[in-house]
Parts: C-alpha cells; sequence; structure tokens
C-alpha cells in the first residue's frame, strides 16, 4: 500500500512585526524600566526574538502605583456596564488581529500553529467576551452581599499557554472591578506585550492594566508587594507553595491553579478508537505542556493489548516538527531547561523498569525537541507514574475493577483534572463522584470553556477560574 506525506504548509512570520527590544508597560505607556535585559528564543530554531526588559523592585512599585491610582480614581468608579465594554473590545481585537497573535505565540512558545490558530486565541477572546457579560451582573452571580473588587491584583502567568493564561487572569479581574499588574513567564514575554498594545487600541484607561516582564526575582517583588491585595498565579506546586508561604498572616487573598497528574480511565465498554484520540489529545496536546494532561493511561486488563496497539498506530502518524507548518502536530520544548528535566524523568524511567516506546520521527537538529514517548509497564511507585513531567510522556497502568482505577487514579499528591471513559453514564458518574480531581471529563480530555469553572484540590491548588465561580475569587462581600 502506497504511503502519502504531507508537502510543508508553513504560516507566514510577515503578520508579526517583531521589535528588537521590548520595555515594560505601565500606566498605559511602553516604558524601559531600571532593570538589565534577558534574551527570548524560539524553541523551535534557539534563534533569538528580542531583548526584554528584567522588572526591577523599583518597576513593579511603579506598576503597581500606577494600577492603584486608576482603581481609585478610574475603575472602581466606572459602572459595570462601561467595564463591560472595554472587555468587549478587547476581544473583538483579539479576533481581529488573531493571526498575529497566534503567529507570535507559536514563535515564542513552541506549539504547534493550529492549537495556537484554532485553541489559544479564541479561547483568549471568549473568555473576555464571556466576563464582559458579567461585568454588569455581578449583583445576581450569587457571590453574596454587595459584591466589590479587592482592588490590584498581582497576577503571575506559565509559559504554556501564554496568552490564554492571560485572559483567565485579566479578563475576570477588569470585569469585576479590580486592576492588574501581570508578569508573563521569563521565555514567553512576547504574547503579553502585544496584548499591552490591544490595551492602547481599546483606550483602557492608562493604569488599569501594567505588564511588568521578567523572571522569578519579579514575580516575587510582585507578590509580596505591600500594595497588593490579591494574588492569582498559575503554575508549578513548588512555587505555588512558596506563595502560599510568603502571603501567610497578611490581609491579601490568592488562587493558585497549580500542576497536575491527570488519570485518563479506559474502562473495556470504552469506545475504544474514540478513546485514542483521547489519550492522544489528553497527553500530546501543546507537547504535554498541560497541568490538567493525561499523564497517566489507567486501562481496564481486559483491552489493554488492544488499546496500547491501537494507540502505537495512532503515534507512527503524529507528525512532529517546525510549529509554524500547519501541518505539525507536535512542536517544540519551551526551553532547555524543560527539555532536560523531561529527558531525565524519561530516563528514570527506562532505569526503574517501564519498557519505553516512540514512533519512529526525525527530530529537527536544532532547538528543542522531545519525541512522543509511551511507557508499559509502569508501577504505581514509579517517579514517572507520580511526577509532573510535563511533556510528551505518557504512563501506562491497568486496573481489573472500578475501585482499584479509583484507587490508583487518586493514589496522588494532585488533584486537578481526570477522564473517563464509558459507554455506561452510570459507571462514568460512578466513577467521577469518586475521583478527587477538580475537572473530569467524559468520553473527551482538555475541553475547556469560559463558562466552566477550572481549578484543584491537594497540591494541586486551589479556587477556580472561569465561570460563575472564577468571580467569586475576584470580589469581596459584606460590610
Amino acid at each position: 500500500m502506497p504511503t502519502f506525506d504531507y508537502a510543508p504548509a508553513p504560516e507566514s512570520r510577515s503578520v508579526v512585526d517583531l521589535s528588537p527590544s521590548y520595555g515594560l508597560f505601565i500606566n498605559g505607556e511602553f516604558t524601559e524600566g531600571t532593570g538589565s535585559t534577558f534574551k527570548t528564543v524560539s524553541p523551535a530554531t534557539e534563534e533569538v526574538l528580542a531583548e526584554v526588559t528584567e522588572a526591577s523592585a523599583a518597576d513593579v512599585d511603579a506598576a503597581v502605583a500606577a494600577a492603584r491610582a486608576a482603581y481609585t480614581r478610574v475603575w472602581s468608579r466606572m459602572s459595570g456596564t462601561d467595564r463591560g465594554k472595554y472587555l468587549y473590545r478587547i476581544a473583538r481585537i483579539l479576533q481581529e488581529r488573531a493571526r498575529e497573535f497566534a503567529v507570535l505565540e507559536t514563535l515564542d512558545n513552541g506549539k504547534p500553529i493550529r492549537e495556537s490558530r484554532d485553541v489559544d486565541v479564541p479561547l483568549a477572546a471568549a473568555h473576555f467576551f464571556y466576563h464582559a457579560g458579567w461585568a454588569d451582573k455581578l449583583d445576581f452571580a450569587g457571590l453574596g452581599t454587595d459584591p466589590r473588587p479587592h482592588g490590584v491584583v498581582g497576577q503571575v502567568i506559565p509559559w504554556n499557554f501564554p496568552l490564554l493564561m492571560l485572559a483567565w487572569k485579566i479578563a475576570p479581574a477588569l470585569a469585576t472591578g479590580n486592576t492588574v499588574v501581570l508578569k508573563p513567564a521569563e521565555t514567553t514575554p512576547l504574547s503579553a506585550l502585544l496584548f499591552a498594545e490591544v490595551c492602547q487600541q481599546a483606550d483602557l484607561p492608562p493604569g488599569v492594566v501594567n505588564i511588568v516582564t521578567g523572571a522569578g526575582p519579579t514575580g516575587q517583588a510582585l507578590v509580596e508587594h505591600g500594595d497588593v491585595d490579591k494574588v492569582a498565579f498559575t503554575g508549578s506546586t513548588g512555587v505555588g507553595k512558596a506563595i502560599a508561604r510568603s502571603i501567610a498572616g497578611t490581609r491579601k487573598k490568592a488562587t493558585l491553579e497549580l500542576g497536575g497528574k491527570a488519570a485518563n480511565i479506559v474502562y473495556d465498554d470504552a469506545p475504544v478508537d474514540q478513546a485514542v484520540e483521547g489519550i492522544v489529545n489528553g497527553i500530546f496536546f501543546n507537547q504535554g505542556h498541560v497541568c490538567c494532561a493525561g499523564s497517566r493511561l489507567l486501562v481496564q486488563e481486559s483491552i489493554a493489548e488492544e488499546v496500547e496497539a491501537r494507540l502505537k498506530r495512532r503515534l507512527e502518524t503524529l507528525r512532529v516538527g517546525d510549529p509554524l507548518d500547519k501541518n505539525t502536530d507536535v512542536g517544540a520544548i519551551n526551553s532547555r531547561e524543560q527539555l532536560d528535566r523531561i529527558t531525565e524523568l524519561a530516563a528514570a524511567g527506562e532505569a526503574e523498569g517501564a519498557e519505553r516506546w516512540s514512533p519512529r520521527c526525525e527530530l529537527p537538529s536544532k532547538g528543542f525537541w522531545f519525541a512522543p514517548t509511551v511507557f508499559t509497564g509502569v508501577s504505581q511507585t514509579h517517579r514517572i507514574a507520580q511526577e509532573e513531567i510535563f511533556g510528551p510522556v505518557l504512563s501506562v497502568l491497568t486496573f481489573r475493577t472500578p475501585a482499584e482505577a479509583v484507587a490508583k487514579a487518586n493514589n496522588t499528591p494532585y488533584g486537578l483534572s481526570a477522564g473517563v471513559w464509558s459507554e455506561k453514564g452510570s459507571l462514568i458518574l460512578w466513577t467521577a463522584d469518586r475521583l478527587r480531581a477538580g475537572v473530569v471529563w467524559a468520553n473527551t480530555f482538555n475541553k475547556f470553556d469560559p463558562t466552566s469553572p477550572f481549578g484543584g484540590y491537594k497540591e494541586s491548588g486551589y479556587g477556580r477560574e472561569g465561570g460563575r465561580h472564577g468571580l467569586e475569587a475576584y470580589v469581596r462581600t459584606g460590610a
């Protein structure tokens, strides 16, 4: 039987106008800042995309002061209807500039353009549309008596979904009347800085949104700043714990969306082909750089061989390579540091006795790459079954009974998400009711919607983002 390959279908870089250097966005204007600079590179080619300012403590002070002034003088006094108009305007501009954002996100992050174009940017716009609708209806959201904004919100977001995480954070904060100082991840600052241009284009009042770029010290200065009223963080569990310790005993509120080690449970009556697609989407979407990635496959023993065979056959069709090629399924790992961690944990899986398999694929010579990988013969005690790898690595475990599936799924310090595959609705509901996970998908995986709350239990953090529940963290009620 003849085999066919796809001709390259590269997206044009010309839609993005990159500056050689970027400053900070404070009080509605771009400013050079007082800190040093660092380089942001393309994970796919290792080329330097731009130099970016590392905000100093003084820069963070200026950003927080601008946010406080905007909150006091303008934003908190504005009606919900008028705030909603600004959010609608931002959402429309994101849609109008969608191709530009998608290409920039792929360049700076390494994810396939198909994902940036079809998932990240549309969902980011949807979050602003959705929260714009809530801006004048907070009294009817069931949030308590007289819901009011906290004031200045310090937000720190990760590198796996730079624009989408920005939308998850900024949209509800603005809708509820808060002002924002946001720090993007140091490896992916460019889409946040382009979003600053959107704020200018939307005529958002100066100081309502401020963007400070930098690494850990910048984030720490923001989180610990005395005039920040609430902290919202998405990232690693280790950093989340440090943030919780640093604000303990203060008046600050916090929401923490941290790591995960999601179980994808496949029962013997599941539609296997559909489940295989869900497994692939669950762990290889965005190179596995997903907090809720289905990195543990729990498959019922009687169908384990069939599922593994079909899964491997499906993985042979994945295309790994240039993220700007519209045919690419799996792009580049975001950074050398992350690639080293994935490599270390995969080596530990082999050393502990699991069987490693990857499809045949030729990885590019430049950039940060890791082939899609499946481990079978995994036990509960293996590091790859316990630690968050945050890469395209799947661990396969088996079970005999539903009770055993639930016990194995819950045998983790995390509790962010899970998936259940079965043709019996009663079995899905029985399982979901017993899983300690904030989000449980039924016969699907990695489906997101701004109307649905997202968040976890245990070491996956606390608080919810999205939906009516996500508004609650951004308001205070009562006297």
